[in-house]
C-alpha cells in the first residue's frame, strides 16, 4: 500500500513538474488540420524553440509554405520546431479543412506541423495568439513570422514579407 502511494505521489508530482517547465503560451490543446487528433502544444513543442506561422491556403504569400518547410528541414534536427496555424482572420482561407490541408501538404510538401483553422487577432483571437500579440504584436496579415525560445518569449516577428534570419534562428537555438 505504501509503495502505491508513494508511486502515486511520484508520479502526480513529475505530472506537475512537466506542466510548470512548459511555458504558459504553449499551454492549449489545438486540432491538428484535417484531422481529429487533439495535440497538446507543450508535447508539440517539447522545450524546444519554436516557430509559429499563421497561414492561409488562398493567401498572395502561400508560396512560403515552401520557404517555411525548407526552414523547418534546414533547423529540425537541431531544435527548431515550426508550427503552421490556418486561419481564416483575413478572409483568405480555403471553408474546406480538406482543400486548406492539400494546399499544404499535397501542393507544398509540408511536413511540419499545421494546425487547424482558429482566429489569430482581435477579441476571438485563440489564446496563443492573444498571448503572441500581448508580447509582440497581433499578425497584422497572414505569413506572420514569431520566433519564440524555450521559455515562451517571443524574440522577434517577421511580416508576411520577410523571413526570419539563418542568424536570428541560430540564435534562437543556442542553450
Amino acid at each position: 500500500m505504501l509503495r502505491v502511494l508513494v508511486t502515486l505521489l511520484f508520479s502526480t508530482h513529475i505530472g506537475f513538474a512537466a506542466a510548470a517547465e512548459c511555458p504558459a503560451v504553449f499551454q492549449h490543446e489545438m486540432k491538428q488540420l484535417h484531422s481529429s487528433k487533439i495535440l497538446n502544444l507543450c508535447d508539440v513543442v517539447d522545450g524546444h524553440p519554436v516557430m509559429l506561422v499563421n497561414t492561409a491556403s488562398h493567401c498572395g504569400f502561400t508560396d512560403q509554405f515552401s520557404d517555411l518547410e525548407a526552414i523547418h528541414e534546414k533547423y529540425k534536427d537541431q531544435g527548431l520546431v515550426v508550427i503552421g496555424v490556418s486561419s481564416d482572420s483575413f478572409n483568405q482561407e480555403a471553408d474546406d479543412e480538406a482543400e486548406a490541408a492539400d494546399v499544404c501538404f499535397k501542393n507544398f510538401g509540408v511536413t511540419f506541423t499545421m494546425l487547424a483553422t482558429v482566429p489569430v487577432k482581435g477579441k476571438e483571437a485563440h489564446p496563443l495568439f492573444k498571448e503572441i500579440a500581448r508580447q509582440d504584436v497581433a499578425p497584422k496579415w497572414n505569413f506572420y513570422k514569431y520566433l519564440i525560445d524555450r521559455n515562451g518569449k517571443v524574440v522577434s516577428s517577421n511580416s508576411s514579407f520577410g523571413m526570419p534570419s539563418d542568424d536570428d534562428i541560430k540564435a534562437l537555438l543556442k542553450p
